[in-house]
């Protein structure tokens, strides 16, 4: 046996449970979860904003209130009709921008089904809102932050690419994403039948919007842009501590107006602390090892969005959702930062060539794919190169 067929075998030993059900991650599930989370928190703040501009109408009459809940409840079901009628992955963005909405305002009447008296505007309403996204947010992180991506769950979403090519076509975004996938699933069984799969998918230019996905890259885009300037990742740092030190102070003086729940200005104080230590060692960090230092300031804001928002939410009720957008801002230039770093150590040369996981060595077909994929008759253009005596392809730039 060889090594290459005693790694494939080892492989199929030890699948984990999910894949032995059935049940493959998609790869850009997180993009998706992401959108869905953002977009109900954004329909939280948009909804109490508007109510609270508009004096809280209430559409009815003789007795009758429609309460936004029903309005989230319908677009929720609209999200659930959409993606369990078509197959792929073309709707799932419009599914998670939809749902989100729907989401958002189902839970912002939560204050009215947790007291007695059908109240709106319950103190812990914007806690519990918060506690909900964030919970949310870890199950996310638990389903697909933890495990790395097994080849054949990349498979997988070569094949979920191919059920909208298959009968619509392949844009040339859409044909590389597949050719990624592949690559990423290297020589598992199936890879070489679905990348002939993949090159018989014909060209189309014409594919549905993704409004999602051009908000991500416009936002990622803006972001490498301000990161260019070496002065605000270090900004962002100051900005992380002094959010952190207005915390501390809103706890301290708070302790004495919350009593019993005491234990809520001492969580803010205690979590401020925590995310104030963690961008020290960043700090300290970063004049070594940049990546390391900025992994540290990635984790001071976490701290802040998982742990202190709640606390804050809990003292100043929403009032404390603008320290919730600065610390979405400083993720974000964190991250962009991040980003930018792990770019130029790949670019030393820390990932294969491929593009394929180190360690999984992608089989030539797949490393050809993207030079097939650029044809829009794979197998007339292959009979005419072979007849010119030429195997050279042209690749997709």
């Amino acid at each position: 046996m060889s090594v290459r067929e005693g790694a494939s075998t080892a492989r199929e030993a030890t699948v984990h449970l999910l894949l032995r059900v059935g049940l493959p991650r998609d790869p850009r599930a997180t993009r998706h979860l992401g959108t869905f989370l953002a977009v109900t928190a954004a329909t939280v703040l948009v909804t109490r904003a508007l109510l609270a501009a508009s004096g809280y109408p209430q559409l009815g009459g003789d007795g009758l209130h429609v309460a936004h809940v029903l309005w989230g409840g319908l677009l929720m079901a609209v999200a659930f009709l959409m993606l369990l009628s078509f197959l792929g992955p073309v709707l799932r963005p419009f599914g998670a921008l939809v749902g989100g909405v729907g989401f958002g305002l189902f839970v912002d009447e939560v204050g009215k089904f947790v007291t007695d008296d059908n109240d709106y505007f319950y103190e812990p309403t914007a806690a519990i809102i918060y506690a909900t996204v964030v919970a949310l947010g870890l199950v996310v992180e638990a389903l697909h932050g933890r495990r790395a991506r097994d080849p054949r769950e990349a498979l997988a979403g070569a094949v979920d690419d191919a059920v909208a090519g298959v009968v619509g076509g392949f844009t040339p975004d859409a044909r590389r994403r597949a050719w990624r996938r592949l690559e990423e699933a290297g020589d598992v069984r199936g890879a070489t039948e679905v990348a002939a799969l993949l090159r018989a998918v014909p060209e189309d230019h014409e594919e549905l919007p993704d409004p999602v996905a051009a908000v991500a890259r416009g936002t990622v885009s803006a972001l490498h842009v301000l990161v260019r300037a070496r002065f605000v990742p270090w900004v962002a740092v100051v900005a992380l501590v002094g959010t952190a030190g207005i915390t501390m102070t809103r706890g301290l003086l708070g302790w004495q107006d919350l009593g019993g729940l005491w234990w809520v200005a001492a969580g803010a104080v205690v979590s401020a602390v925590v995310g104030v230590a963690f961008a020290v060692v960043g700090l300290l960090r970063v004049t070594r090892d940049a990546v390391d230092g900025y992994r540290w300031f990635r984790r001071s804001v976490l701290v802040s969005l998982l742990v202190t928002q709640f606390f804050l939410f809990r003292l100043s009720e929403w009032d404390a959702s603008w320290g919730l957008l600065v610390d979405l801002l400083l993720l974000g230039v964190v991250s962009a930062e991040l980003a930018v770093l792990r770019r130029a150590a790949e670019e030393r040369g820390d990932t294969t060539e491929t593009g394929a996981p180190a360690g999984i060595e992608a089989p030539a077909e797949i490393a050809t794919g993207r030079s097939h994929a650029a044809r829009e008759e794979p197998t007339r253009a292959a009979d005419t190169a072979r007849g010119a005596g030429s195997e050279q392809p042209r690749r997709v730039r």
